[in-house]
């Protein structure tokens, strides 16, 4: 139970009994830095309804809560500010309460409560992940675990790209510059081979281009009529027909994708549930817009096609049918959110992660399915995203300038080893443990600073500067668990033969605080779709337990029961760290 819980109906009587005023609500606050205090009652709302000095009035209010509140030690009052001194008493007794429980914070989901479902990822089929997929990735992860231990059941999906003229190129190129190699015979990880043809097909195709252009041909000409653009179409009409041997290659090509997937996937430390197919949704939701048609959400123009018209929302019209029948995204996107309900029947709201370029996409997508009169069409959420620069520039997938995520895991890694060799504490590792560790702190590194900045922020990555040991970065957040670990193994006494603590030191009150906000944080972690909010809760929680660390001494206390009561409160302390941390997808090192 929350402090203001506690206050609040103890100054509503004090109100009640002094005054003879009933208020509606109390305003609280955190205790500023400068004047002693654990919460803050404002007191100005309060001068409307009772005609006192604003001073007068907080030491009345002060000292009815010293008098009739346990767990109110004393107070003082600034301006029109009620700062309240919360006993140790109700410190120890909260600690008490968490300091065995598994999970603290972790609501277990209700039976009847609807499920969401979590799309990320969500790549092409034509080139390895990148960068941005990483974002897109820990994003998705860490928000589907962040709602999951909010109380909710979640489903994480993803929907593959697997269709198009983007796959022929690479499958195209494959045919004319392949000599049949494969992942095998190349040594290659499927994606990877596959994105080195998309990035063939480009080559090829800018070089038809310029010789279009040098003998007469407009660059708009030369773009339509180079022959290898003709020829990846037709692949696609072939696609289309149902080619068998079109499809029996792209069966190939994409299942060399897959594969190399899986690798990047585990490596990140991400998984689904489910997975849906371009191949197999791109014909859903034409049978909707006939329904829509029906009951007048759409309208069919001259020509066939039919749109929406979204004018009186703010918004424009929008095509959901071409003229020759076809669909668009936004038919296909429809026709998804519709089947993964027949699919899950106990969803009852979608989060897609998705960057912010597709941000009014989704603004009509919502709105379409609203007006077709699906329920948990009011549940849906974009998880909107800004970009990952580097500080050498943005990145082009099919000119073969991406930064491949495995590359960067590996850079990650390598890093992290540079570092850790650099401060040479790993004598005692065997080659394994030395190994494990490098990749625990690179791939920390490299989620941390990702999550830690607020979704719709645009990112500027800067590796070195992620694997710092200082400051708000992962490894630093490893470092203060894996410390708390040591303390742990050198504390050879009995940890419950503990009695008689009535007071604690002023550091150890501000991380049972610190400790007593985790509940909430995941809460709103939840609702905002925001693993920052749970990143930064871990760093000033790992600030507080090192300020702690310097001020008081652990295993030196010559006090047995302060000795077991600050070894207690540090095994909690690393206890949130690590289930926090797993929230935004980071393991931690027993040892570093």
């Amino acid at each position: 139970m929350s402090l203001s819980t506690i206050l609040t109906p103890s100054i509503e009587k004090a109100i009640q009994t002094l005054f003879d005023v009933t208020i509606d609500k109390i305003e609280f606050q955190t205790t500023r830095k400068e004047f002693e205090g654990d919460i803050t009652m404002v007191i100005f709302p309060l001068l409307k309804l009772v005609k006192c000095n604003p001073v007068e009035l907080g030491n009345k209010i002060g000292n009815y809560l010293v008098e009739n509140v346990p767990e109110v030690a004393r107070f003082n009052v600034v301006s029109g500010f009620l700062n309240i001194v919360i006993a140790d008493s109700y410190y120890l007794n909260f600690f008490n309460e968490i300091k065995s429980v598994e999970k603290f914070g972790f609501v277990a989901p209700s039976a009847n409560d609807k499920a969401v479902m979590v799309e990320y990822s969500s790549p092409n089929t034509n080139k390895p992940l990148h960068l941005g997929h990483v974002r897109n990735n820990l994003l998705g992860y860490s928000v589907a675990e962040i709602i999951k231990a909010s109380g909710k059941k979640v489903y994480k999906t993803q929907i593959i790209n697997d269709r198009g003229i983007h796959i022929c190129k690479s499958m195209l190129a494959w045919q004319k510059f392949g000599n049949g190699e494969t992942p095998e015979s190349t040594g290659l990880k499927g994606d990877k081979l596959v994105g080195n043809y998309y990035v063939a097909f480009d080559k090829a195709y800018k070089a038809e281009i310029t010789e279009l252009i040098e003998a007469g041909k407009t660059e708009e000409e030369a773009k339509k009529q180079a022959p290898i653009i003709i020829e990846a179409q037709e692949m696609l009409l072939k696609w289309e027909a149902g080619d068998e041997a079109v499809k029996t290659l792209w069966k190939t090509m994409n299942q060399w994708v897959y594969d190399g997937f899986a690798i990047s996937y585990k490596n990140l430390g991400v998984n689904f549930d489910s997975f849906y197919y371009e191949s197999n949704t791109y014909l859903l939701g034409k049978d909707v817009v006939q329904i829509g048609l029906e009951k007048g959400i759409f309208e069919k123009d001259p020509d066939g096609s039919v749109w929406i018209d979204l004018t009186d929302e703010g918004l424009d019209r929008k095509i959901v049918l071409r003229s020759d029948g076809t669909a668009v995204y936004m038919t296909q996107d429809i026709g998804t959110a519709i089947q993964r309900v027949k699919d899950m029947p106990d969803v009852g709201g979608m989060v897609y992660t998705v960057g912010n370029e597709q941000d009014y996409h989704f603004k009509v997508l919502f709105l379409i399915l609203k007006k077709l009169g699906f329920e948990w069409a009011s549940n849906l959420f974009h998880l909107s995203y800004g970009m990952v620069d580097l500080p050498s520039g943005k990145m082009k997938s099919r000119e073969g300038t991406v930064v491949d995520a495995d590359d960067l895991m590996q850079e990650m890694t390598d890093t992290a080893q540079k570092i850790a060799e650099d401060l040479g504490k790993l004598d005692t590792y065997s080659d394994e443990e030395k190994s494990k560790l490098y990749n625990t702190i690179g791939l920390g590194a490299l989620k941390y600073y990702i999550l830690k900045v607020d979704p719709k922020k645009r990112i500027l990555f800067n590796p070195e500067e992620s694997v710092d040991f200082a400051g708000n970065t992962g490894p630093f957040i490893q470092y203060t668990y894996a410390r708390i670990q040591s303390i742990l193994r050198k504390a050879d006494f009995d940890l419950n033969a503990i009695s008689g603590i009535t007071e604690i030191h002023e550091k150890e009150k501000e991380l049972v605080k610190q400790l007593e906000l985790f509940p909430e944080v995941i809460q709103n972690a939840a609702h905002n779709h925001s693993p920052a909010l749970i990143a930064n809760f871990t760093y000033e929680l790992v600030r507080e337990y090192n300020s702690f660390y310097q001020a008081v001494s652990i295993l030196g206390e010559t006090d047995l029961n302060k000795k077991i009561f600050r070894v207690q409160l540090s095994r909690k302390v690393a206890d949130v760290i690590a289930d926090s941390f797993s929230l935004l997808g980071i393991n931690v090192p027993e040892r570093m």
